[in-house]
């Protein structure tokens, strides 16, 4: 069966920025959507607790995952470390290897990177990353590549910084468009 799951960021939850309004969307075509609440914080947030979390998430071929921020990064490990094929994958705001947020943000981002980023085209072939040219957060270098490295598609909002509600973003139509 089809499934479609949202992952939300660092310090972030299930109830923020566009998640709830992208899964009344899709719920309303009458599809099956998972929202997970990973572990936040420091000491809490690292790769083997959020991955305890997706074991229990039965992804498979009919998956599409929508991941923001750290979430991108995560979700691409996890592919490849356990070897899972998905449907598509779109990403918001994803990077790779990228420290100087802060020591926070640093901590529990770290160990979410990989060094063999592309081999996630192996697990899935329809990859869409959006991105924006004024991210306070994340340097639009590192979208860039991250989004080069691996996307079939790449989409720059301009003027969208981290395309979260602080800028606005309770809505995020263009998803719907690559859905």
């Amino acid at each position: 069966m089809e499934k479609y799951i949202i992952l939300h960021g660092s310090f972030s939850v299930v109830d923020g920025n566009w998640f709830p309004w992208l899964r009344k969307q899709l719920e309303s075509k009458g599809k099956n959507v998972i929202v997970p609440q990973m572990p936040i914080g420091v000491g809490k947030q690292n790769f083997d607790n959020w991955s305890a979390e997706f074991d229990k998430l039965n992804i498979d071929e009919n998956t599409t995952i929508i991941a923001h921020s750290i979430g991108p990064i995560f979700v691409c490990k996890y592919l490849i470390t356990n070897k899972i094929k998905v449907k598509k994958l779109i990403f918001v705001c994803g990077f790779n290897n990228y420290l100087g947020i802060d020591a926070d943000y640093d901590a529990v981002n770290e160990p979410m990177f990989v060094d063999n980023l592309e081999d996630i085209k192996q697990y899935c072939s329809d990859i869409v990353c959006f991105y924006s040219d004024d991210d306070p957060y994340v340097a639009y270098g590192a979208e860039k590549a991250f989004a080069d490295t691996i996307a079939s598609q790449q989409i720059c909002l301009e003027g969208a910084g981290h395309i979260n509600a602080e800028r606005g973003y309770t809505e995020f139509k263009e998803i719907l468009e690559v859905l």
